[in-house]
């Protein structure tokens, strides 16, 4: 069986880790410094990603951005409608 990460990712995540540990690793975003080990793997293969690198695509984030986007565009296209029904009652 072959193996899940590659040896790109494993030195990414390796970099990423020491430079918490040294209080160094900083989130993209915010710029806040990261002090969870978890956050730090995160950001490690996610670098490892855009490398080119070995690394197993995100599965439950994904499901999760797909439903909330729909349920967002869906609230927007009725407050769309309410406004131009009132702009129609206006000019009469």
């Amino acid at each position: 069986m072959a193996s899940k990460y590659g040896s790109k990712a494993r030195s990414k995540v390796k970099r990423a880790m020491h430079e918490r540990k040294r209080g160094t690793l900083k989130s993209g975003r915010s710029g806040k410094k990261v002090k969870s080990r978890k956050q730090a793997i995160a950001i490690g293969l996610s670098e490892a990603r855009r490398a080119g690198g070995k690394v197993p695509k995100k599965k439950a984030a994904s499901k999760k951005r797909s439903t909330s986007k729909k349920k967002s565009s869906s609230k927007k296209r009725s407050s769309k409608k309410k406004s131009s029904s009132k702009r129609k009652a206006g000019h009469k």
